[in-house]
């Protein structure tokens, strides 16, 4: 699964497009008074401003052999989120290596370097590094619900994870991470994992998609 364009909301607009472009140092591709674009890689991530806007958790992938970098280049900028003392936390199970911080709006941002994806650099990490985003949260109180609806609309399949706690969805390029929103919060803060409404455009076995999620509900939109 390939994410093209990732939209959220936001409480702090403003605050979040000075975040992704002066912190982070990314270019806005497209901005007005109520919504701005970053372009991300080959994503897009598009901000609208909302009142009532509450967290998200979603992740960018960096260069299989970029994590201590990129870790490095962050702690300039931002305060890494730890869990005990751990600033990169080693996912064994999935061959990949990640780090996360906040944004502006108490998102939970994750650099995730994905050994299977074979894909190093040698160029020094900075901002160009940040290849595409690659997960969205999807908080829910059904997770099979889900599945079945995302592998009917696009034959999306488990990647990891069961019906019960966890189930992330796609493969290495962009997954969905479904989690019980009322047993599981968000690693490695425990923050609540709220079912923050989005909007995603993404392909899968080559054909395009459009979805939003919203109230808990999966909306097929093209």
């Amino acid at each position: 699964m390939h994410i093209k364009e990732l939209t959220i909301y936001s409480k702090e607009l403003e605050k979040q497009v000075a975040f992704y472009t002066s912190t982070l140092q990314l270019n806005c591709i497209e901005q007005s008074e109520t919504q701005a674009s970053i372009q991300i890689g080959d994503s897009i991530l598009t901000i609208v401003a909302r009142e009532n806007a509450t967290p998200y958790h979603f992740a960018i992938n960096i260069p299989s052999n970029k994590e201590q970098e990129a870790l490095d280049w962050l702690k300039q900028r931002v305060e890494i989120l730890k869990d005990d003392d751990i600033e990169i936390h080693d996912f064994a199970f999935w061959n990949a290596k990640a780090m996360y911080f906040y944004d502006e709006d108490r998102n939970i941002v994750e650099f995730i370097a994905r050994k299977n994806l074979n894909n190093p650099s040698d160029h020094p990490f900075d901002a160009s590094q940040l290849l595409n985003i690659s997960e969205i949260g999807l908080p829910t109180l059904n997770i099979e619900a889900k599945y079945q609806q995302l592998n009917a609309l696009s034959s999306i399949t488990r990647f990891s994870g069961d019906f019960d706690r966890f189930l992330a969805m796609g493969d290495d390029h962009g997954l969905f991470i479904c989690v019980n929103k009322n047993i599981k919060d968000w690693f490695p803060t425990g923050d609540t994992a709220h079912s923050s409404g989005f909007e995603l455009r993404f392909t899968n076995e080559q054909k395009d998609h459009h979805i939003r999620f919203e109230k808990d509900e999966i909306i097929h939109l093209g």
